[in-house]
């Protein structure tokens, strides 16, 4: 019966937490070790300056330099943060799976530090999510990455909206705030995390845009053609999911009449 009563009030103990905690805030971090102090201050001055009841959960993607020894003293300096370290680099999606294997909220917030986003916005993305959205993306302005990475980002932009139909300025910003029910609802996995709003919007979901600084800095160069070939074939999957999902035989049918006339056409040649 005490055993009954411990269990019952444990429950009850988490589901107070579920509900009394406003947002979860997932950070992604591999090799960070310079840029990490910087971001952890201004995180915790916007969270706790705009009043907003959180945690913090810093995912480290395989680093080989110092940020886990960064991240073990900036968890012993705050009761709010938790820390999870992935034993080499799995992407993105799999850092936002690990943490929302623990994480609380019903609010979450995922920010890339790749990108240098100013943390001290990331309140208007929550602020939004409480007014009219459920998928709000963080639109890098102005961005201070290389002019290669914004004729990149602009083109795959453009053939987003293009395949879905939608009006989105930076859907690969890296940073997107949601409430907890969309992640729950839309299947995310390998490197889709970049069209949840796609795949959200089309289950339904409401999605905004809001205005995120990109601070200056060191950023990766968009120069690895296997990027650009699993972005493509990361297309294709979405395009599936968003539009043939309840009726593959379209899509895969489109694809068999191509080859069916390629194929006539060369043995007629």
């Amino acid at each position: 019966m005490a055993a009954a009563n411990e269990l019952k009030e444990n429950k009850n103990n988490e589901t107070e937490m579920t509900n009394k905690m406003i947002a979860s805030i997932v950070i992604a971090v591999k090799n960070q070790q310079d840029y990490l102090p910087i971001l952890n201050v201004d995180l915790h001055d916007m969270l706790k300056s705009s009043g907003i009841e959180f945690e913090i959960i810093y995912v480290d993607d395989g680093s080989t330099d110092e940020t886990w020894k960064i991240l073990l003293d900036i968890k012993k300096t705050s009761s709010q943060t938790r820390i999870i370290k992935l034993r080499t680099s799995f992407g993105e999606s799999s850092v936002l799976q690990a943490a929302l294997e623990s994480a609380r909220g019903n609010r979450i917030v995922f920010y890339t530090s790749r990108v240098r986003a100013n943390a001290k916005d990331l309140g208007r993305l929550i602020a939004r999510l409480d007014e009219d959205a459920d998928v709000v993306i963080g639109v890098r302005h102005p961005r201070r990455d290389s002019g290669l990475n914004k004729f990149v980002s602009r083109s795959f932009n453009k053939l987003t909206n293009r395949l879905t139909n939608l009006d989105l300025q930076d859907i690969n910003s890296g940073v997107i705030a949601m409430r907890r029910e969309v992640l729950d609802d839309v299947p995310f996995y390998g490197a889709l995390n970049t069209f949840l709003p796609v795949l959200a919007h089309h289950q339904g979901y409401r999605i905004a845009e809001e205005k995120v600084e990109q601070l200056p800095g060191h950023f990766d160069q968009s120069l690895k053609p296997k990027d650009y070939i699993r972005r493509a074939l990361d297309m294709i999957s979405v395009v599936f999911l968003s539009k043939y999902s309840k009726k593959p035989l379209h899509f895969l049918g489109f694809f068999g009449m191509i080859f069916t006339v390629l194929g006539a056409g060369i043995d007629l040649y």
